[in-house]
């Protein structure tokens, strides 16, 4: 058998070679058993390759011409040709030069040949073929809407999914040629070549075609990206002197595979499917997101198609792709051969738990340890949606994959360090972890990473990476840890703790020896902790808005993270002192000497009849609901007894209200105020910082004005919410 280079054309004017005998090709007729034309799909998949393939082609007609693959057939000695790989591109080339020679007006005996290319799949679609090639669309519109209003199309023929796959390429092929001249000059001067290769000799049986085509099934979108891939690497390859494309074609189908091959079926429900097709993607991306981050770049915006970010970053035309293809290969490479560990899974665990162990770092619960197998079971796109494999974890399995490729120069108890500092820094660092395109700090973040894991030090010249107050306490922490030996552990156990997630500036390095009385004081009820907080002092932290502050929560651990966590809110350093004031007045804490500290804190101000706002806040539970522990006051000229109870972390809401009204009386708030009245059939109740004032419901005139008695420095001397009981009840 011989090899040989035609054109479309050319291919029905010259006799081709089959051993020792040529024979003339009169006609292509793709047989029964092939299946139907494909690239006019409207599928994802097919969308994808009709338009890469009508690039392709159209980049031949009017840049650099092309040769695609082989086309492989048999030919009877009639000089029929039944195409075994290659039906697909033949297709859409007769479907080109029908376009070029009816769009030109080429004279019929130079395209008579198109009459010899048909379909057995169907009798439609053969009859579709014939009836095709003599008709002359007046390319007024869609050219498939033009071909469906014929009278020689019947309606039912719309139902061949060969015939819609046509329609639909036809009008893809127009839209991109739309505009292109002299098209059918091109094509005649060879502009898109194929080999051809005969295989007369073997027989063409029905075993050959499931054998050779898997009964017609396309080809897998990895199995097209690993093609493209290559090729592109390969070009790559030619011009720069290297074998890159061997190296990752041999390591996808060894080594890459051995390592995901026990991660395959993460999101098949169990069924095993034997690829790991969606696997190796996924971390493409992954791959891929972080060459953009390492330019500067956020890959916000961007497409997160496969092909797309192939040719974004492995272009043979790009500088840069010699230095992506290294990314590429040592990002699979590290996790194939961890000294000492027969799986990543292993490794991972060595160092990860979900709670306090020693020579581990802390992982949030919702998540896997093995953080390699969330990338490729979650990785997500960005199309706004929440990420499945959020930036948190991105740049956590980027510092992992920075010490699997510098093994050689990091100790592995170098690493466990090192790895509890970037921890920390990204458990505290959630408003800063940001990659939108006004404020991407990603770049920078793993600059900072590539640092810490590389040598051990924070590089003070990355600006705008990290959370400020945690970058200090790490600096802090490594000076702190260099004196005081010692303490490591005790250090470790501290950031550990569910409350802490890795800063401990609330109690200081300084106060560590207390940390047995934290881990009791927070083994108690939170609403009990708060109370006890409160009877110590007001411990709550004004945000920057001015207007609303941060207290604690019975219920949402994400309050007391907002009092714990150094920010921009104006407290902080009151409610430590508070905290450590509270710790220092026992050795041990239980609920019951919780209660003490409440019920003598309340007994104290009853007994003086001074009631401090903290009095109400400990004393009543509507002060307390639960919620994020945010209250609001008047942001111009706060007063101490005006504080509203919200239950969303930012806004007012309906379930906005005043505690005071919601304590005495909650059948009768309104939301409708927002909880800030007491509305009764003709009157409504609101509050001041000392007093209540009754209006009318008519006319919000004044009909009472109920003053609430305090003292020289400002402190109710009577309990206001007894006081307002009493009243509603004279009324």
């Amino acid at each position: 058998m011989s090899t040989t280079l035609h054109s479309f054309i050319d291919i029905f004017k010259t006799e081709i070679m089959d051993g020792n005998k040529a024979v003339r090709l009169n006609k292509i007729v793709i047989p029964l058993i092939q299946r139907d034309y494909a690239q006019g799909r409207l599928d994802d998949d097919a969308s994808r390759v009709r338009s890469r393939f009508l690039t392709s082609l159209y980049e031949a007609i009017v840049n650099e011409p092309i040769t695609l693959d082989f086309v492989y057939g048999d030919i009877d000695d009639k000089g029929t040709m039944n195409p075994l790989d290659g039906q697909q591109r033949l297709t859409t080339l007769f479907l080109l030069h029908w376009y070029a020679a009816k769009k030109e007006k080429i004279s019929e005996e130079k395209y008579e040949f198109l009459k010899r290319f048909s379909y057995e799949t169907r009798y439609s679609a053969r009859y579709f073929c014939e009836d095709l090639v003599d008709f002359s669309p007046a390319f007024e519109g869609h050219v498939s809407d033009e071909i469906v209003n014929q009278a020689w199309f019947p309606l039912d023929w719309k139902k061949d999914p060969t015939i819609s796959s046509m329609l639909v390429m036809l009008d893809a092929i127009d839209k991109r040629f739309r505009n292109i001249t002299n098209i059918w000059e091109r094509l005649e001067n060879g502009a898109i070549t194929f080999y051809f290769l005969p295989i007369r000799d073997m027989g063409l049986t029905d075993e050959l075609y499931i054998k050779m085509n898997s009964r017609g099934k396309p080809l897998t979108q990895f199995e097209h990206f690993k093609a493209e891939l290559e090729r592109e690497i390969r070009i790559h390859d030619e011009k720069n002197g290297d074998t890159a494309a061997n190296r990752i074609s041999e390591s996808i189908d060894k080594k890459w595979t051995d390592l995901l091959w026990n991660y395959r079926n993460g999101n098949s429900g169990g069924t095993d499917d034997y690829v790991i097709d969606d696997e190796f993607l996924r971390y493409f991306k992954f791959i891929c997101d972080i060459i953009c981050y390492r330019s500067g770049k956020s890959p916000q915006g961007y497409s997160n198609d496969v092909f797309d970010l192939l040719h974004s970053y492995f272009s043979a035309e790009d500088e840069s792709t010699t230095a992506h293809i290294a990314t590429f290969e040592s990002f699979f490479n590290c996790w194939c051969n961890i000294d000492g560990y027969d799986s990543p899974t292993d490794f991972l665990k060595s160092f990860m738990s979900v709670q306090h162990e020693p020579g581990k770092i802390i992982v949030d619960s919702r998540y896997k340890i093995d953080i390699f197998e969330d990338c490729i079971h979650a990785y997500s796109d960005r199309s706004g949606r929440i990420r499945q494999f959020p930036l948190n974890r991105i740049i956590l399995l980027y510092a992992i994959t920075v010490y699997l490729q510098n093994q050689n120069r990091i100790s592995r108890d170098e690493f466990v360090r090192r790895i509890r500092i970037v921890n920390n820094l990204i458990q505290n660092s959630e408003d800063e972890i940001s990659d939108r395109l006004d404020r991407n700090r990603i770049p920078a973040i793993l600059q900072a990473v590539d640092a810490i894991i590389l040598t051990g030090e924070i590089d003070e010249t990355v600006e705008n990476n990290f959370n400020m107050n945690q970058i200090q306490e790490e600096k802090d922490k490594i000076t702190f840890l260099a004196e005081n030996p010692e303490k490591t552990e005790l250090l470790f156990r501290m950031e550990d703790h569910y409350m802490l997630r890795g800063q401990v500036s609330i109690i200081g390095l300084e106060n560590l020896d207390l940390e047995p009385r934290f881990v009791s004081l927070f083994s108690c009820d939170w609403d009990k902790i708060d109370c006890a907080l409160m009877a110590t002092g007001d411990y709550g932290q004004q945000e920057r808005n001015k207007w609303r502050y941060q207290y604690a929560s019975k219920g949402i651990q994400q309050a007391w993270y907002g009092l714990f966590h150094k920010s921009a809110n104006i407290g902080f350093e009151k409610t430590k002192k508070i905290l450590l004031q509270l710790l220092s007045s026992r050795e041990t804490f239980d609920n019951s000497i919780l209660d003490e500290i409440i019920s003598s804190f309340l007994v104290e101000c009853e007994s003086a009849a001074v009631f401090p706002w903290r009095y109400y806040y400990i004393k009543y539970p509507a002060f307390r609901p639960g919620s994020y522990g945010k209250l609001s006051n008047d942001k111009d000229s706060p007063e101490p007894y005006m504080f509203s109870v919200m239950q969303t972390k930012s806004q007012w809401s309906q379930n906005t209200y005043m505690p005071y009204l919601k304590e005495t009386d909650d059948a009768h708030l309104s939301r409708d105020s927002m909880g800030q009245c007491l509305v009764y059939q003709d009157v409504y109740i609101t509050c001041q910082n000392a007093a209540y004032i009754v209006r009318r419901n008519e006319d919000d005139s004044e009909v009472d004005k109920l003053m609430i008695e305090q003292n020289t420095d400002g402190y109710d001397t009577e309990d206001r919410v007894v006081k307002l009981k009493e009243y509603i009840q004279g009324i």
